[in-house]
This record gives C-alpha cells, structure tokens and sequence, in this order.
C-alpha cells in the first residue's frame, strides 16, 4: 500500500437544529464539534479499524434525529449502535467522506471504503430472510405496470409479488450490494403537476384562491383513473380499489380506538379532508365537462387522498422545486424500520431519472425495503394503512407540559449542559424496553423528561451528588408519572375479547395498535415501579 496521508475533516454543522445537543453527545465521547481523522500508510488492520470507531462514534451522532437525540445514550446497544437507520446514515455519510481521486486498490482510500462497506453488509435488519410469496395471486396487473415501465426506460433488479403478511412488496431478483441502483425511473414515467398544467382543467383551477399544485393534483387523478387513453392507465389498474387506511375506519374500529390519541388523530383527519372536499365541489360545480359529478363523489375525493398519503413522494427536480409525484412501480416497495433504501428523492441531473440504490446488502429472494420516513405506528396506520413489523422507535407517547425557566443566576460547570437539557419545549416517552439502562436515576426512562420533572420539584441541577442528595425528590417524580400513567392505562382499558379471526379488517388493526399502547404504557410503569423500589431502597440503606 503507497504511503500516504489521508485526512478526513469531521465537523457538526451548527445550523443543526438540535446543534447543542449533539454537542453534549459528543463531548461525551470525548469528541469536539470539530475533529481531524488521519491516516498514514501503510497501515496496520488495528489502525484502520481504531480511526473507522472514531468516524463511526462522530457520524452516528451527527446523523441522530429528533427522537434518537432525545433518547440518547440510554437507547444505544452495548455496541454503540442506535437504531439500523441511524447506522446506515452514519456509514453512508462517512462513505461519502472518503476521497474517490484514486480508484487504485492498494490504497488508503481504498482500504477505508471497503471497511465501511464490509461495516454496512454487517447491518442486519429484524426483517431479514427470504420473503414467504403467496403463489395464488398472479400479480398479473402488476406485471403489466412493469413492463409498461421497462418499454418507457424503467430499469429494475426488483419483481412484484404478493407476500405473506405485507401484500404487495418488491423482491430482489439478484443479490444488491451497497450502492447497487434497484430501481431507476426517468422523469418521462412519473406522475408529477406538469400533466395537470397540461390539462384542460389547469385554466379552471389556477382561478381559485388558495389552490395548491397538490389539490390540483388529486382533482387530476381522480378523473385520469377513468380515462381509458390514459398513458398511465396501467398504474392506475394497478392500484387498489380501496387502500384501507386508518381513513377509512369504520364506527366499530373507531369504537375500539377510544382512550388513545390515535381517535383524535383520525377524527380530526377525517373532518379537515371533509370540509376542504365541501369547499371545492361547489367551485367545480359550473364546469361539469371538465370535472363530470359521477367522478367527483366524497367517495372518488377520498379514495384520492389516501393513494396520495401512502403513495406519493416529495421529488426534487433539476429545477431545484420539491414536487409531490406519484411513482409507477416504486409505490410497491414496502416500509421497513430497517430500510434497505434511504437516500432517495432526487432527480439524477445526469440521466434524468430517479435512482433507489440500497445502503446496505439485500440478498436474491429478500423482501427489498424503503424507508417511508421516521414515523409513528399511529401516522403509518392513519395515512399508509399498516403497522410497521416488530418495534418502531419512533412509537412516541407526547406528554404535555410547560417550559420552566430556570432562574439560577449561579455560575456553574453545568450551565451549557443545563440549556441543552431546558431547551426540549416537548417531552415524550416510549416503549422502556428500547432502553439499555435501567438502573437508579435512569429506570428506563428518558433524562431530558426526568431532568425536567426534577426541575418542577424544585431540584435545578442534577449531577450524581444532587440526585443522591435529593431521593425525596426522586420519589415525587415516579409517584407523579406513574399516577399519570395509571390514568392513560385505565383510559385504554382492559384486553378486548374479541375474536381477531372473525372481525372486519379495521377492527383488527384497531385493536392491534391498542395493544401495542397497552405494551408501551404498561413498560413505563414497571419501570416507575422498579424505580420507586430502588429509590426506597436508596433512602433506607444510603451508599457509604
């Protein structure tokens, strides 16, 4: 290998928006916000893996999101590793780091890219096996889109299938490695405003106030559906009659809801797509040709709605414009909390298409996955119509609060990370078990939300000493959030006794979420359990 230096320059951006935050993390680890990585050949295995620890230990911190910064430390596993999506971002990011001036293998570029690539093979995600595909569905309009798309220069290494427990998904066809493009579609095939602006309809509706290119959109699409001359008219027999999002929720599944927070979220919904649909009727009514009555029924606008909440994606163009696009044949790819696909969104100014490459390995057979985004089970369920398989980190449980001030005018080592700890004008918790630390002044739970709570007791500083100074106040704040838990588990109330064989699809999934509420809610109070039992344990027997 040549004997030269490499130097990678690491640096958090201080326009992140939770800058401080990750500042702390970072300090943490020994880390500043600013860090230097050499290397010099040739170089010793134990070296390259030392100086990879270091890039990986700034990157997973650096690409942390709002949910995995506010959990922070507690929530990473023995190894350092958040969750498989941050992994993924943080490898990627420091792939992209890496000097590409030399394509030599010998090397020190080399060596490190191909490090992180045998780091991102060693990402496995809960859901990774070879998909179970139902051969009594035929797929055979499917197949029709697909080579639609292949005949107007879609490529794919993906094949449609229905699969056990997802429905539809995308298989790969060939084993994908890092990097390896899955699907490509050029800007020719996807569905995007410019065919409304096109359209007969455009005149009319650009007279509106308040009409967004969106809403243009769904008026759109919600008449070419019918149109038999279609040049999309394979997409749109493709897709489903029904999309059976929480949306369409029926008054028994609505029933099963009562108690959480996902009622609201759906009512609410529902009523908004409702009085903007009874606005625009009316403004359509005078043009009948253009917008025939009998495609236009509540039924027709939110059949809309839902194809465009769990199949559109924001797109952006060479023009530098975020569009919302429908995308034929990449609406099969399902979503993962262990995504094979993450970097997508963009428009190839070389090739004018739209690239999915996979950031990490999936294997001939496998169910190939996209991340939808870092939602919770209840938007999935709500707008896309399914409950992400095994734990979603992003389960969250909001808790309503007021910011305190802090009015400590003392000098203190702990005024920076004070701010960083004050700063949350929200709080939330989740399922306990996601945490890796359970013992005293921890229990499972998230610091910002007890550092908070200690501070509504009156407790302003929270180093060891002051908490093992203060268990009284350690106590008040169990007691309070175990007695607020008491009361949202008493809300859910009791297992339902329904028979999930036997019952219509919305129920089902009603009573599926509400379980997993019972699961997260039931978690924190064991952990406010063992955490009150440790405290007196702390108060009746103080360490020496």
């Amino acid at each position: 290998m040549s004997e030269t230096t490499v130097e990678l320059c690491l640096e958090l951006s201080e326009d992140d928006p939770f800058y401080q935050h990750k500042k702390k993390l970072l300090s943490s680890k020994g880390l500043g916000v600013k860090e230097t990585v050499s290397l010099s050949g040739p170089l010793s295995q134990e070296l390259l893996n030392a100086a990879l620890e270091k890039l990986l230990q700034f990157g997973r911190i650096v690409n942390l999101d709002k949910v995995e910064v506010y959990f922070g430390d507690d929530a990473c596993t023995p190894a350092g590793v958040d969750s498989v999506r941050n992994e993924i971002s943080a490898l990627t990011w420091i792939f992209s780091l890496i000097p590409t001036s030399s394509c030599k293998p010998q090397t020190l570029e080399a060596a490190l890219r191909e490090a992180v690539e045998v780091r991102i093979g060693e990402v496995v995600g809960a859901e990774e096996k070879e998909a179970r595909v139902d051969d009594s569905y035929r797929c055979e309009k499917e197949i029709i889109l697909v080579k639609w798309g292949q005949r107007n220069g879609v490529k794919t290494k993906l094949q449609i299938a229905q699969i056990d427990g997802y429905g539809r998904g995308a298989i790969a066809t060939e084993d994908l490695k890092f990097g390896d493009v899955a699907l490509e579609i050029p800007i020719s095939s996807i569905i995007s405003e410019e065919h409304v602006y096109n359209s007969d309809m455009h005149q009319i509706l650009e007279k509106i106030d308040g009409m967004t290119s969106e809403t243009m959109m769904l008026l759109w699409t919600m008449r070419e559906k019918h149109n038999h001359e279609s040049k999309f008219k394979p997409y749109f027999d493709s897709l489903q009659e029904s999309f059976c999002t929480g949306l369409s929720f029926g008054v028994d599944a609505i029933m099963v809801l009562d108690g959480t927070l996902l009622l609201d979220e759906i009512m609410q919904s529902k009523e908004v797509l409702r009085e903007r649909y009874d606005e625009l009727i009316p403004l359509l009514s005078s043009h009948k040709n253009v917008f025939p009555p009998e495609m236009y029924t509540w039924e027709h606008y939110l059949w809309a709605c839902e194809l465009y909440y769990s199949n559109s994606m924001q797109i952006k163009f060479p023009d530098g414009k975020l569009k919302t696009c429908l995308i034929p044949v990449a609406g099969f790819l399902n979503h993962s909390t262990c995504p094979h696909i993450v970097k997508y969104g963009k428009v190839d100014l070389e090739t004018s298409s739209l690239k999915f490459p996979v950031s990490r390995p999936c294997n001939k057979g496998e169910q190939c996955y996209l991340s939808y985004g870092n939602y919770s089970s209840s938007h999935l369920l709500t707008f896309y119509g399914f409950l992400p398989k095994g734990d979603n980190p992003y389960d969250i449980i909001p808790l309503d609060v007021d910011v305190i001030h802090d009015d400590d005018d003392d000098d203190d080592d702990d005024d920076e990370d004070m701010e960083s700890e004050s700063s949350w004008t929200t709080h939330m918790l989740r399922g306990t078990w996601l945490s890796s630390n359970h013992n005293i002044f921890h229990y499972g739970l998230p610091t910002p939300l007890l550092n908070y709570l200690r501070r509504a007791h009156g407790l302003i500083h929270h180093s060891e000493t002051d908490l093992w100074e203060n268990l009284e106040v350690e106590m008040g704040v169990l007691e309070n959030l175990k007695s607020t838990f008491d009361d949202m588990m008493q809300n859910l109330g009791d297992a339902d006794p329904m028979d999930r064989e036997n019952v219509e699809w919305d129920v089902e999934m009603a009573m599926e979420f509400k379980e997993r509420q019972r699961k997260i809610v039931s978690s924190i109070l064991d952990s406010c359990s063992a955490g009150i039992k440790m405290v007196q344990e702390a108060i009746t027997k103080p360490p020496v």
